[in-house]
């Protein structure tokens, strides 16, 4: 399934470069999106090299997960397309 890079998960004067924030489309909730932790998550660049991740967990009550990524996404990747395999 498709889903979006939303940012990097951040603070006010640090961010961590392996933490991304994922929306997914149909879910809209907390409890939908505590359905989608464990799930594999992977993000093709465009040269065609694949990076994995995995969700971790729920981030705020309007549906949105933190995926961990084995290394750190390029700063490119923020509004680009992730494949969630569910």
């Amino acid at each position: 399934m498709k889903a979006k890079i939303i940012q990097f998960r951040r603070g006010r004067k640090s961010f961590t470069p392996k933490h991304f924030l994922i929306e997914i489309p149909d879910c809209d909730s907390r409890e939908k999106a505590k359905k989608y932790a464990g799930k594999d998550a992977e993000w093709k660049s465009p040269a065609g090299k694949i990076i994995k991740g995995k969700i971790a967990a729920a981030h705020g009550n309007k549906g949105v997960v933190r995926a961990i990524f084995e290394i750190g996404l390029p700063g490119q990747a923020i509004g680009t397309d992730v494949e969630v395999k569910a």
